[in-house]
C-alpha cells in the first residue's frame, strides 16, 4: 500500500499532513495492517525531521504561485507549473500510490493535476472557513472532501456537495495535549504572573511584532510573555526590545523565540492565561483545543482571502475577541489584554466557549478514510 500526500509551502498545509501520518501509524499498529509506504510531493519538504521521524520520503515537484494581483511571476509561474505536473506525472506513474491526499495550497495543484490523468483515488482537506483555489480545482475530480468549517461546503461546486464531510482539522498529538509539568521553569516564567503567549504562525508576523515591542514597557508591568518572532524576525526583535526596555526592572518577563519546538509549545501553552494569534485554521483549532481565550488578528483579505473568515467563524463561539490589523494599535492591543487578564471569569467563560470547536479525532477518522479508500484502490 503507496501513500501520497501533497500541499502548500505553509506549516497550516504541512502539519496536518504529519498529523494524518501519525495517525496512519497508530491505526496500521492496533489493527495489525502492513504499514504503508508514505511520500510528500511538494517544492519544498518545510520540515524534514517531520517528515524523517514520520517515515515519509519526500519528492520535490515544483509549482508556481498563481497572485491575486497582476504579475509577470504569474506567466512565468505558469510554465513552472506545468513542469512540475510533468514530474509529478512521472514521479505518481513509477510510485503508482493506492491514494493522494491533498491540503491544498499551490504546492499540491501539479500533484493532484497528474493523480486525475493517472486516475489515482484524490482526497482533500480544507482547513479554512473559505477554500482556496487549489482545493477548489481538485474537488472537481476529488473522491472525498473533508471540511473544517461548515461554512467551506458552500463554496465548493453543488455537483460536489455528496462528498463533503466536516472532519474537523488534523492537529499532531503532541500539540492534542498539554505539558504543565516543570513549564515555568522550562520558560524561565515568574509563577505568580500571568502569561501571554503570541505566536504569529510559523514565519511570525511582522505588525504584531511591531505592536507588541512598542507595548513591551506595559506588557511586562502585569505579565510573563511568550513571543513567538519567526525566524527572520528574530534578531530585530530582541534589538528593538533591548532599546525598548532598557534599564526596565521588568525586562526579563520578556521572552522573544524564533520558533516554538513542539516541547515549547506545548508548555507554554500549558501556562497561557491568553494566546495572541493569527487566525491560520491551524492555529485556531490548537487554541481551540487548549481552551484558552484568545485575541485573534487575522492577516488582512487582500493579502489572505481565508484569515478574516476563520477568526470570525471561531469568534462566534464566543472563545475569541478579533481585531483587525487595520485597527491594530498597542494601546488596543494592551487593553483587550488586560480586559481578559483582569477578569477571571470572563477568560473561563472564552476558554469553555472553545470546547467542541476542534475535533481532537479529526487526524483518525481522515486516517481511516485514508485507509480504507488505498485497501480498495490495493484490491
Amino acid at each position: 500500500m503507496t501513500i501520497v500526500f501533497t500541499g502548500g509551502e505553509t506549516g497550516g498545509h504541512f502539519y496536518p499532513i504529519i498529523a494524518i501520518a501519525e495517525a496512519l501509524q497508530d491505526i496500521v499498529r492496533e489493527e495489525h495492517l502492513v504499514a504503508p509506504k508514505l511520500y510528500f510531493l511538494a517544492p519544498a519538504p518545510f520540515d524534514q525531521n517531520a517528515l524523517f521521524e514520520n517515515g515519509i520520503a519526500y519528492v520535490h515537484v515544483g509549482a508556481g504561485k498563481m497572485r491575486r494581483y497582476t504579475s509577470i511571476s504569474n506567466v512565468t509561474d505558469l510554465f513552472v507549473t506545468l513542469a512540475g505536473t510533468l514530474t509529478a506525472l512521472v514521479t505518481l506513474y513509477r510510485l503508482y500510490p493506492d491514494v493522494v491526499v491533498s491540503k491544498g495550497g499551490y504546492g499540491s495543484v501539479p500533484t493532484t493535476l497528474a493523480a486525475r490523468l493517472l486516475g489515482i483515488p484524490v482526497i482533500i482537506h480544507e482547513s479554512d472557513a473559505k477554500p482556496g483555489r487549489a482545493n477548489l480545482l481538485a474537488a472537481k475530480w476529488a473522491v472525498k472532501i473533508a471540511i473544517s468549517f461548515e461554512s467551506a461546503a458552500a463554496y465548493f461546486p453543488k455537483g460536489v456537495q455528496s462528498k463533503i464531510a466536516r472532519t474537523g482539522i488534523p492537529i499532531r498529538k503532541a500539540l492534542a495535549r498539554l505539558e504543565a509539568e516543570g513549564a515555568e521553569q522550562y520558560l524561565g516564567l515568574l509563577k505568580e504572573l500571568p502569561t501571554i503567549l503570541i505566536i504569529g504562525g510559523s514565519q511570525g508576523a511582522q505588525r504584531i511584532n511591531e505592536a507588541v515591542l512598542t507595548a513591551l514597557p506595559d506588557l511586562v508591568a502585569f505579565a510573563n510573555i511568550i513571543h513567538q518572532t519567526g525566524n527572520a524576525n528574530l534578531k530585530n526583535v530582541q534589538a528593538v526590545a533591548h532599546v525598548v526596555l532598557g534599564k526596565n526592572p521588568f525586562a526579563s518577563r520578556y521572552h522573544p523565540i524564533n520558533y516554538l519546538s513542539e516541547i515549547s509549545l506545548q508548555r507554554a501553552a500549558s501556562v497561557a492565561s491568553l494566546v495572541v494569534s493569527r487566525a491560520g485554521a491551524n492555529s485556531i483549532a490548537e487554541i481551540g483545543l487548549w481552551k484558552k481565550p484568545a485575541i485573534i488578528i487575522p492577516i488582512p483579505e487582500s493579502v489572505s482571502h481565508d484569515q478574516r473568515t476563520n477568526a470570525y467563524a471561531y469568534a462566534r463561539t464566543g472563545a475569541a475577541i478579533v481585531i483587525e490589523e487595520g485597527n491594530l494599535t498597542p494601546h488596543l492591543l494592551v487593553s483587550e489584554m488586560h480586559h481578559i487578564i483582569d477578569d477571571p471569569a470572563l477568560g473561563k467563560r472564552m476558554g469553555d466557549s472553545a470546547a467542541g470547536f476542534t475535533d481532537p479525532d479529526a487526524s483518525r477518522i481522515l486516517a481511516k478514510e485514508v485507509l480504507a479508500i488505498a485497501l480498495s484502490h490495493e484490491s
